[in-house]
């Protein structure tokens, strides 16, 4: 179960619970594979609402390999996650909130 007092977010993918986390080195992985190369910039996209799925879809690699995945953004390409799109993009803008809040506002958050 992923724990909001350590940024963690809960993913089910091909029918199996995954905890996302932002760590220092997802983070730096998140940052290299961002079209514009800036944190920043992605979460402003998130909250104007006009983020794209190749946002969404680095998001959740960065963040599963935060959990401890040693997947690639290419074997999501198949895989069935639980809520299809709106579910991922949900998951995705919980993971960073939470990743950017204070320790007492973790867990209001998605």
């Amino acid at each position: 179960m992923a724990n909001p007092w350590h940024g963690e977010v809960e993913l089910v993918v091909d029918g199996e619970r995954r905890v996302m986390r932002l760590t220092l080195g997802a983070l730096a992985e998140l940052e290299a594979a961002l079209d514009e190369g800036s944190l920043l910039a992605l979460i402003e996209r998130f909250e104007a609402g006009r983020y794209a799925t190749r946002d969404v879809l680095a998001l959740i690699v960065a963040g599963l390999r935060g959990g401890g995945w040693r997947g690639t953004a290419g074997d999501l390409i198949a895989a069935e996650i639980e809520g299809g799109p709106v579910g991922a993009a949900r998951a995705a803008a919980a993971l960073l909130a939470r990743a950017f809040e204070l320790p007492e506002t973790a867990g209001d958050a998605g």
